[in-house]
């Protein structure tokens, strides 16, 4: 699992581009955004989380990885 904190997000539309940008390298990951929290999350991921930060970012949500916890 991978997680991003992305302070741009906020609203539903934000969030299915955000979906959308992370299934487009990931198809077959499950993506879950929290816009209260800002966070997206990752599952099942192959790709560095450096790879799904900049797809995220390329959908105009400029996203950080977060440590694993």
């Amino acid at each position: 699992m991978q997680r991003f904190k992305s302070e741009k997000m906020g609203c539903g539309g934000c969030a299915k581009l955000v979906t959308r940008a992370v299934q487009d390298i990931e198809p077959n990951d499950r993506v879950e955004v929290d816009l209260g929290a800002k966070l997206v999350t990752v599952s099942g991921a192959t790709v560095p989380d450096d790879q799904i930060a900049r797809a995220i970012a390329n959908a105009g949500f400029p996203a950080a990885p977060l440590a694993a916890a």
